[in-house]
């Protein structure tokens, strides 16, 4: 099953997809997106890499997020990818032309197939004010695009505030 879990900051997002992700019964790998480019991240990766169990396997990988989804997804596995914004930020923060169209489009070529589960964690950075610089302006774009595309894809899409789940897409656990 693939459920995308959206949330603003400090929504409860990560902590409700490691609880699914305990309670799947299944050996987890943990995909982390973000890279320690400043002392704040680093903090940040630390506290979330204080919160996994020790015999969750961690994978960290910032940008070919649909490689390491083929090589980690299993049947007997669930497979955590935390988080989708820092990894589009990541991509456009290189935008050459190539990485993000085709790391966007192998992701989303990818969803269908993997075997387990899988669950999404990413930022709903569409409810405020239009963003002022182009940069930030395609950011949120790419990001609403990336989200609505995957929801279509997922069997489940979960909305957290407060640290309480809502349901768009089928049913809670």
């Amino acid at each position: 099953m693939q459920t995308l879990i959206l949330g603003g900051a400090r929504s409860g997002k990560s902590a409700l997809a490691e609880r699914l992700a305990s309670a799947s019964g299944r050996d987890v790998v943990y995909v982390a997106t973000a890279q320690a480019l400043d002392l704040e991240m680093a903090e940040r990766i630390a506290h979330h890499r204080a919160r996994r169990p020790a015999s969750w396997t961690s994978v960290e990988e910032p940008l070919m997020l649909a490689r390491v989804l083929r090589e980690h997804a299993a049947e007997h596995r669930c497979v955590l990818v935390d988080c989708l914004t820092l990894w589009l930020s990541n991509l456009l923060g290189i935008d050459d032309g190539r990485h993000f169209g085709s790391e966007h489009e192998a992701l989303l070529a990818t969803v269908a197939t993997l075997p387990g589960d899988i669950l999404f964690v990413s930022n709903e950075v569409g409810l405020g004010l239009t963003p002022m610089g182009a940069l930030s302006r395609r950011f949120v774009d790419e990001a609403g695009r990336l989200h609505q595309s995957l929801a279509q894809r997922c069997d489940r899409v979960l909305f957290t505030a407060a640290g309480l789940p809502l349901a768009l897409k089928g049913t809670l656990p």
